[in-house]
């Protein structure tokens, strides 16, 4: 039996599991995203994962893990430039069975920058078949820190940057990631759209009625504040739209609320199916929807670890 745990879990990789008809056991700190994921039949652990014991989960086939991104991402703190060295050292640590967790959290700007580091602690542990992980292109030296460490334990790895567009997504959500498996060979998934002899791109009008009429969105994000809000496009995307409107309307139309996409916009811009229910603020929906991986991308890095042949209709997803 396959068994997944998800850390740092959300729902994006449940839903995209499914696809594939298998479950993941999701780990998280938010209880509005804990709602949504029980709500929707997901297995949840409700939960700070740096409290866990590793020893618990012991014989999972399969680990996922999406560390949060905000110290690393274009539109965080800029602490992930200082604390990356750090988090660097902890991960070697983490890997030679030292927990120098304390310490980390003492040379971290931002504390969220050594959950990064977290990852390493549950793999030495659990040394699952395989693994997967997601967050934010500037994080992908960290994953190939990872992959060079986990090849020591044996494992097949494979790490660059996906972008969820080239997948069947109406949106450009670029993402660094890393495969690991220790029963099979792995590489980034072939891409399926926007390529020669490739359907075309999913254009932003297509998934959700208004935006760019020829090419995918610009990436949704948690919504401008760490609480989540109402702003999953900063403002250079926002921006970027009007103007493509004013030189030619027909290349971008305006939304019932302008430029603004409401919480059912960007869960169908993440290729979430219809009437998934979100629970909590209207803040924390944004939060829980702009912070997931895209199922459909999911279902496809799933798919490439296990092996299991994903259905065609999670790659076009939209």
């Amino acid at each position: 039996m396959t068994t997944i745990l998800g850390g740092f879990a959300g729902i994006g990789w449940a839903e995209g599991a499914q696809v594939l008809g298998l479950t993941e056991t999701g780990i998280d700190y938010s209880a509005s995203a804990c709602t949504t994921r029980t709500a929707a039949g997901h297995a949840t652990i409700h939960a700070d994962i740096t409290t866990l014991d590793t020893a618990d989960h012991r014989g999972t086939t399969g680990v996922i893990m999406s560390p949060p991104c905000p110290s690393f991402s274009k539109s965080g703190n800029g602490a992930g430039t200082h604390d990356a060295p750090y988090v660097a050292g902890a991960i070697r640590d983490y890997a030679r069975g030292h927990d120098t967790r304390q310490a980390l959290r003492a040379a971290c700007r931002d504390e969220r920058s050594a959950l990064t580091a977290e990852p390493m602690r549950w793999y030495h542990d659990l040394r699952p078949e395989w693994i997967l992980m997601e967050q934010v292109p500037a994080v992908l030296p960290l994953w190939e820190l990872y992959a060079d460490l986990l090849q020591d334990w044996g494992y097949r790895t494979a790490t660059g940057i996906v972008d969820a567009a080239s997948y069947g997504l109406g949106q450009h959500r670029k993402r660094a990631v890393l495969i690991a498996s220790q029963a099979r060979p792995v590489a980034l998934p072939a891409t399926t759209h926007g390529g020669p002899g490739q359907l075309p791109l999913t254009a932003m009008r297509d998934t959700v009625g208004w935006g760019y009429t020829r090419r995918p969105s610009p990436t949704v994000t948690g919504g401008g504040t760490s609480t989540g809000g109402a702003e999953p496009f900063g403002n250079g995307s926002r921006r970027a739209m009007r103007n493509t409107a004013d030189r030619d309307p027909a290349l971008c139309v305006p939304g019932p609320r302008g430029w603004r996409p409401t919480v059912a916009d960007c869960a169908a811009l993440q290729g979430f199916r219809p009437g998934l229910q979100w629970h909590g603020t209207a803040g924390q929906q944004y939060l829980a929807i702009g912070n997931a991986v895209p199922p459909p991308l999911a279902t496809v890095l799933i798919a490439e670890a296990t092996g299991i042949t994903a259905r065609q209709p999670a790659l076009a997803a939209a």
